[in-house]
């Protein structure tokens, strides 16, 4: 049933009980009343009669006489003499008098005799009715008491009437009433509809206030105390959410690894860099941290945090092959009993610790060596005679070395500067056949040292590079400088170019003995060198490849190297477009 219809049946049901009551409590009060009024008249009725009877020693003919007055009256008139017995009856003949039971014991009589007056209700013996009975006393008379007797049947018939009328009156107030139900049902009905409308509303997430008014009745102030409610939740889920949306640009654009767990130590959010960092399933948020992140490092930590103890950072590696060095840093979140794991990538800041610490260890190896050679051969010269022939050999020897540190000052300025992104570009349109011709023309002393040639071969297409042409200069000068090195005497040093998308490749080969495959990924960091005992030029800095990374990088490319078939380096040069040109 709806609520509409339970609302119908109970107040139908309400009035139905409470007509109905009422209409028993009336009915059942007015044969109370009737039966009293009755019986009031009862005994006037036989005061009456024994007024008449009073004072008349000469009654004759009682049963006439009790015809008489029961005619008027239009009751039974019953005389009864002083010993019990009847003198007359207004509806029994005289002969059958005698056969009438004594009445002294009768209850109306005995009260007469007691009080003056007397009532009683029962059967009649003669009538088999139910009667009332009135008696009263008679002053000076043979007749010792008057009795009036009436059946009920008449008060029954009134009350029957008066009933009926009830049921009337019950029936039209049961109509009146259903009607009043009804229309209170659909009028209440219809404004809880209403309400109920405007909640369905708010659970689909449109809190936007009703125009509507609730009225001024109860569910009115409660309708108006819930929707204030409402608003007010929303418009704390509006904030949580800005809050949240916040917190979640704020989380997804960090580049540390981000966790919360509750103090079940269940997954509560993470950001996206955590779930790359742990390589976390997609489904990772609300299940148990062990579960999901299985490191021992971290288990440790976390269950000591959870058990409410300060940790340390830690540095923690993820992969098998420890090529990635995170700093784990787990804090306790005190409110709500959980943790926070803060994973910071620190494989960068080692790495460049450690090249800076390699730094300035080469770059003291790189000054001390020359500096030594040059104070030796300075006291060679202090010692020897003024006009020996070995001190044009000592000059020469010290000029080389001090040239040497002039490069590597130089070398080591220019990275300062590409580092400081003080090197700009002037773009220019170059060919690739002027371009290595100058730079073979710079280095024809080392080449010819060395019996080596440099062959250019160009792709369709790849005749000219695009870029800085002093910069790209310095790019193919360190790299055939390298391959002049590293090659055997007599070899061929390949230089080619070749369209690739809308970009270029230039790359510059050499057949010397090739790098080891571990140590490809570092050889454009600086003064780094695979095997030291294959440097034939002590005049070389280290920095050569560092430049050139850089160089290229300036230009939007990118450098790499690799062993070809049948021995020898190859690095590769990718050039971007530049439409601008």
């Amino acid at each position: 049933m709806t609520f509409r219809s339970r609302l119908f049946v109970t107040a139908v049901g309400i009035a139905g009980i409470a007509l109905a009551v009422s209409t028993t409590l009336v009915s059942l009060r007015l044969r109370t009343a009737m039966r009293a009024d009755l019986e009031q008249g009862i005994v006037r009725q036989a005061v009456l009669a024994a007024e008449l009877l009073a004072d008349r020693p000469d009654i004759t003919d009682a049963t006439t006489e009790a015809h008489a007055i029961g005619q008027r009256i239009q009751a039974r008139v019953t005389f009864i003499a002083a010993d019990g017995h009847v003198l007359g009856d207004s509806e029994i003949e005289r002969a059958d008098l005698p056969s009438l039971e004594n009445h002294n014991s009768r209850e109306e009589v005995m009260a007469a005799r007691a009080s003056g007056t007397g009532t009683g209700v029962r059967t009649s013996h003669t009538t088999g009715i139910e009667t009332m009975y009135g008696a009263a006393l008679v002053r000076n008379s043979p007749v010792a008491v008057v009795r009036v007797a009436l059946p009920l049947t008449v008060v029954n018939e009134r009350v029957g009437a008066m009933a009926r009328l009830a049921l009337v009156g019950f029936g039209a107030a049961i109509l009146v009433a259903l009607g009043v139900a009804w229309a209170t049902s659909v009028l209440l009905s219809r404004r809880l509809r209403g309400i109920a409308a405007i909640a369905t509303r708010y659970s689909r997430g449109d809190l936007a206030p009703p125009i509507r008014d609730y009225g001024d009745d109860e569910i009115g102030a409660v309708a108006r105390a819930l929707d204030a409610s409402v608003q007010e939740l929303g418009r704390r889920l509006d904030e949580t959410a800005r809050d949240r949306a916040h917190m979640t640009s704020i989380l997804g654009s960090m580049f540390e690894g981000v966790l919360l767990i509750n103090s079940a130590g269940r997954l509560v959010l993470t950001n996206g860099a955590m779930r790359r960092m742990l390589r976390l399933p997609a489904d990772a948020e609300g299940r148990q941290f062990l579960e999901v992140v299985r490191h021992p490092d971290l288990a440790n930590q976390m269950a000591a945090v959870l058990r409410g103890e300060d940790v340390t950072p830690r540095e923690v590696q993820l992969d098998r092959d420890a090529e990635k060095t995170f700093l784990a840093n787990f804090v306790r979140v005190a409110e709500a009993g959980g943790a926070v794991l803060v994973l910071h990538d620190v494989t960068d800041l080692k790495r460049a610790d450690r090249i800076r610490r390699d730094f300035v260890a080469n770059v003291s190896h790189e000054l001390r060596t020359p500096l030594t050679a040059i104070r030796g051969y300075v006291e060679a010269l202090m010692d020897s005679a003024p006009d020996s022939p070995e001190r044009l050999r000592f000059l020469e020897i010290i000029e080389r070395h001090t040239l040497r540190m002039e490069r590597l000052v130089s070398d080591l300025l220019r990275l300062a500067r590409l580092d400081a992104g003080q090197e700009t570009l002037a773009l220019a349109s170059c060919g690739v056949e002027q371009l290595v011709g100058s730079v073979e023309f710079e280095m024809r002393g080392a080449l010819e040292a060395r019996r080596q040639s440099v062959v250019v071969a160009t792709g369709l297409g790849a005749e000219s590079l695009q870029g800085d042409q002093a910069k790209l200069h310095d790019v193919l000068r360190n790299l055939i400088e390298n391959a002049v090195k590293y090659g055997p005497e007599g070899s061929v040093i390949d230089v080619t170019t070749r369209r690739e998308g809308d970009g270029l490749v230039l790359t510059v080969a050499d057949r010397g003995p090739g790098i080891p495959e571990a140590e490809l990924p570092r050889i454009f960091e600086r003064f780094y060198r695979v095997d030291r005992s294959r440097t034939r030029d002590p005049g070389g800095t280290g920095l050569g490849l560092a430049i050139v990374k850089h160089l290229v990088e300036l230009h939007g490319g990118r450098a790499s190297a690799s062993n070809r078939t049948g021995g020898g380096t190859v690095v590769t040069v990718t050039l971007p477009p530049l439409p601008h040109l």
